[in-house]
C-alpha cells in the first residue's frame, strides 16, 4: 500500500514541540500502509478562534505541501457557533481537523496528544470510519477542565526564575527580619487566622502588582459575546498562574526563611531578652510571618527578570507574539 503521506501543522512554541515528539506515529490497523509524517511550526490560528478559519488555513498548508491529510496543534480554545468549547473539529471529506491541546486537560499530555492524532488521522484516513467529526467539552466541568490545560500549558513553574530579582530581595529582607525582636513581638501575637490572611494579602498584592507592571491584562478587541469571553478566559487562566507562581515563590521563601532561623536563632536566648517563653515550634510561626512580609517587601518594586516570564504567564501576550510572527512572513 502506497505511505499516506501527513501533515502535523503546530502554532509555534509548546505545539510545534509537542509536534515533534510525536511525529513518529504509526497506524493502529495491521497491515494498513506506513504513514509518512512532516511538521511544519505555523501560527494558523493567529487572529482567530473560528473552528473553519482555521480549518480553512491547514487546508490551503496540505494543498502546498500535497499532503494527504493534515491536523493542526493548537494551545488556544477553540469554539463552536453555540459557544461551547471544542477539543477536535474535523473535516473527514477534506481530510483536515484540529486539535486543541489544553482542552485535553493539562496532564499527560504526550500520551494523549499522541492517542489523538493518531485516532484522527486513521479516521480521516479510512472512509468507512464513523468517528467524530466535533467533539465539544461539557459546559461545566469541560470549562475547568480547559482552564487546567491553560493553566498548565502556561508553565507557571517558570516564574521562578523569572522573579528571580523580586526573591533575592524578598531573601534579603527575611534575613533581617528573622533577627529582629520587634518581629518576634508581631509574629507571636498574631494568631493562625491573622497569619493566614497575611499570606493571602501578600500574594494577591504581588500578583496584582505583576499584573499591573507587566500590562498582562487582557482587553477585549470589540464589543462581541465572544471577544469577551476569550478575555475572561485568558485572564482568568492569566491569574490562576500568577498566583501559582507566586504560590510556588512563598513556599521557598518561607523553607529557606525556617532553615535559616534554625540555623542561627536560639529560642531560649530569643526569649530570655523578651522575656517569654519561647520554643523551636515558634521557629515556625516567625518563619511564616517573616515570609508574608517579606514577600510584600521584597517583591513589589522588583520587576520581572524577562519578557520570557511574561511570555509563559499569559496567552494574550503570546497570541501577540503569533501576530507579529505572520505578519513578518507575509511581509
Amino acid at each position: 500500500m502506497n505511505e499516506l503521506q501527513i501533515g502535523l501543522v503546530a502554532d509555534p512554541a509548546s505545539p510545534t514541540r509537542m509536534a515533534h515528539r510525536i511525529r513518529d506515529l504509526d497506524s493502529p490497523v495491521d497491515g494498513a500502509g506506513g504513514w509518512d509524517v512532516e511538521v511544519v511550526s505555523e501560527p494558523f490560528t493567529t487572529g482567530s478562534e473560528d473552528v473553519d478559519t482555521a480549518l480553512a488555513r491547514l487546508g490551503d498548508q496540505a494543498h502546498e505541501h500535497q499532503w494527504d491529510l493534515v491536523v493542526g496543534l493548537t494551545e488556544l480554545p477553540l469554539r463552536d457557533d453555540g459557544g461551547r468549547y471544542l477539543l477536535i473539529e474535523a473535516d473527514p471529506q477534506q481530510r483536515r481537523a484540529v486539535l486543541s491541546l489544553p482542552a485535553l486537560g493539562g496532564v499527560r499530555m504526550e500520551a494523549r496528544t499522541r492517542r489523538a492524532v493518531r485516532s484522527l488521522v486513521a479516521g480521516m484516513a479510512d472512509p468507512t470510519s464513523t468517528e467524530e467529526q466535533r467533539v465539544p467539552l461539557s459546559r461545566v466541568g469541560g470549562r475547568w477542565r480547559l482552564l487546567m490545560g491553560m493553566v498548565l500549558a502556561n508553565r507557571p513553574w517558570l516564574l521562578v526564575p523569572g522573579l528571580k530579582s523580586a526573591l533575592v530581595a524578598a531573601l534579603a529582607t527575611g534575613a533581617v527580619a528573622t533577627i529582629n525582636s520587634t518581629v518576634w513581638l508581631l509574629a507571636g501575637s498574631l494568631s493562625w487566622w491573622r497569619l493566614t490572611v497575611a499570606t493571602i494579602v501578600s500574594i494577591a498584592l504581588v500578583v496584582g502588582w505583576l499584573v499591573i507592571d507587566g500590562e498582562l491584562w487582557d482587553r477585549p478587541d470589540d464589543d462581541s459575546s465572544e471577544a469577551r469571553e476569550r478575555s475572561r478566559l485568558y485572564n482568568i487562566s492569566t491569574l490562576l498562574t500568577l498566583t501559582s507562581g507566586v504560590l510556588i515563590c512563598y513556599l521557598a521563601l518561607y523553607v529557606v526563611n525556617l532553615l535559616w532561623a534554625l540555623f542561627v536563632l536560639d529560642p531560649s536566648v530569643m526569649g530570655g531578652y523578651l522575656q517569654m517563653s519561647l520554643g523551636y515550634g515558634d521557629l515556625f510561626v516567625l518563619a511564616w510571618f517573616v515570609a508574608s512580609a517579606a514577600t510584600v517587601g521584597g517583591g513589589l518594586g522588583s520587576g520581572l527578570e524577562s519578557d520570557d516570564a511574561i511570555r509563559a504567564a499569559t496567552y494574550s501576550k503570546r497570541e501577540e507574539e503569533r501576530r507579529n510572527r505572520l505578519a513578518r512572513r507575509r511581509s
